[in-house]
């Protein structure tokens, strides 16, 4: 008989429609039954000896909420008969809706109930219990995931004694993980997790990678990237990040009309075993990161999200660096530049576009430093610098930052532009609220935010406190400017002024949108149920 072994995950949801992810012990057919008489069913796909289905459910009611089960072949598994949980459910919104999305980044799997948890309360697990303890209270509307969702190359120490019961830690990559089935195992431990299991089933989810989801520093630079091909494990956990990133995070940010349209996903459905079929995708995803798009569009009632891929799609060349390149610059333009079709705009990038002044004058010096403007000496000093300091944010490509400034400040402006542009971030551990602003006459009539919310569940270092709290300063301002003189670098086209934070701890931030109105809440976890709300603002009115 068929079990199921994950899942199942809520991905996708619309007025009439939903996607449901699951991975099962067996070949099998998945199904998903809902109380008010929709579904969908699947056929499993193998990937790597696993195997997986993602259900479409059709014949949703805008306006409706109902429960669903989860069949295998005729077999209910979902939900356990043991489940101390309500209900999940699927929520079909009506155009008109108030929109809540809660966001947030970088989650180190929770430990064992019966563990202490040395970086505290985890913020994901903290929300399913009070959302258990009260059913038809406020709920997120959709879950945005901006990287980290597993961290490869810090193992928790349950991962490492599995990992030496596989294979010999003294060989590399030690501790890290080497393959897909070693991934596998990440996704067991985070997703496993009780509370954050029925969360992900009963709240629907975007999500995309950020560098710890391969390794930290991924896609650096281009001297990184050729040092780390020519170690001899790297290939094999880059194939195995970019394919399980796909089987486990990327084909449930897809709509079904995405999916019905998706060669590969259709490849591997109609084979018995699709592993080779995603392998070569991957191959070719690492020999031409162009030929490839993680980023997608999702539209909420009148909120439109855009997720934008700042890892896998950069240019690295130093005389060509760009956090994007050109086709999938045209592609997030071809998304935004849609007069009146939306009342905010979010932009989702794993990585902050407004940093503390200090780490922006860093990234900009260093840039340059790296491109050779201050000769060869410097620019190996730049590259250590770069490398060692993690200096490789939006700053650290300034022709891209210059350009997002530009593209947000044209989408923001004239008839139809909406409310509010919120670049949504985290992988800096800590939360602010930044907001820009341009030379008199230059600027939108959108108000624009930085708002940057991690960990989720993580470490957060007395040193990352002090130094971010510093950065923001005025005599950071001062070194800062420094460090672009040296460098010969241009100002930035845009300026921007902290508003809020920094906060550190484990949190979510909630941005609830309905017409051109627009709030903010930072919450932080504090363990049974309870998160503190710690600032709260308003960014628009109707």
């Amino acid at each position: 008989m068929a079990e199921l072994r994950l899942g199942p995950l809520l991905r996708y949801a619309d007025g009439s429609s939903a996607t449901v992810w699951v991975e099962t012990s067996r070949p099998c057919t998945a199904e998903v039954r809902c109380a008010d008489g929709s579904g969908g069913e699947a056929r499993t796909f193998q990937i790597a000896g696993h195997h997986y289905a993602l259900v479409p459910v059709t014949g949703l009611t805008a306006g409706t909420t109902t429960s669903y089960d989860v069949h295998l072949d005729g077999t209910r598994v979902w939900p356990p008969p043991d489940s101390g949980f309500p209900p999940s459910v699927i929520r079909a919104p009506r155009e008109d809706d108030e929109v809540r999305v809660c966001f947030g980044s970088c989650r180190w799997a929770a430990p064992p109930a019966d563990e202490p948890d040395p970086v505290g309360p985890d913020a994901l697990d903290t929300l399913a219990v009070r959302m258990a303890a009260d059913p038809e209270g406020e709920r997120p509307d959709v879950l945005l995931l901006l990287g980290d969702q597993v961290y490869a190359d810090e193992t928790s120490p349950a991962t490492q004694r599995w990992l030496a019961a596989r294979r010999d830690l003294g060989d590399p990559p030690g501790s890290q993980v080497a393959d897909y089935e070693e991934y596998t195992h990440l996704y067991y431990e985070s997703w496993l997790d009780p509370e954050v299991r029925w969360l992900l089933s009963t709240v629907p989810s975007c999500m995309i990678f950020d560098d710890h989801d391969v390794i930290d520093d991924w896609n650096t630079s281009a001297a990184w990237v050729e040092d780390m091909r020519a170690t001899p494990w790297w290939r094999e956990r880059l194939l195995s990040g970019l394919m399980s990133y796909w089987v486990h995070q990327h084909l449930g940010n897809l709509s079904p009309a995405e999916l019905a349209a998706d060669p590969l996903y259709a490849a591997v459905r109609e084979l018995p075993d699709g592993t080779d079929e995603l392998r070569a995708f991957a191959s070719r995803a690492d020999v031409d990161p162009a030929s490839v798009r993680w980023s997608y569009r999702r539209d909420f009632g009148r909120t439109r999200l855009v997720m934008v891929d700042s890892r896998a799609a950069r240019v690295l060349d130093e005389e060509n660096r760009a956090m994007l390149d050109p086709g999938e610059d045209r592609w997030l333009r071809e998304q935004v530049l849609d007069a009146g079709a939306y009342d905010h705009l979010l932009i989702g990038t794993s990585l902050p576009w407004l940093l503390p002044h200090l780490v922006h004058d860093a990234e900009a010096w260093s840039a340059a430093l790296c491109r050779g403007d201050r000769g060869a000496r410097w620019a190996r000093f730049g590259e250590d610098l770069r490398r060692g300091a993690d200096l490789e944010h939006w700053a650290a490509f300034p022709a891209s930052f210059a350009a997002l400034a530009e593209l947000i400040a044209k989408v923001g402006s004239g008839a139809g532009a909406p409310a509010t542009v919120l670049v949504l971030s985290g992988d800096v551990h800590h939360a602010y609220v930044a907001e820009a602003s341009w030379p008199s006459g230059a600027g939108p009539d959108a108000r624009v935010l930085q708002l940057t919310c991690s960990p989720v569940h993580n470490a957060v270092p007395r040193a990352i406190r002090v130094a971010f709290r510093f950065g923001w300063s005025a005599a950071a301002r001062v070194l800062g400017r420094r460090f672009l003189r040296h460098g010969r670098c241009a100002p930035a086209p845009v300026k921007w002024r902290r508003t809020g934070g920094p906060w550190f701890g484990n949190q979510l931030m909630t941005l609830t949108l309905k017409g051109r109105s627009a709030r903010l809440r930072l919450e932080q976890a504090r363990g049974e149920g309870v998160l503190r709300t710690v600032e709260e603002s308003q960014l628009s009115s109707s």
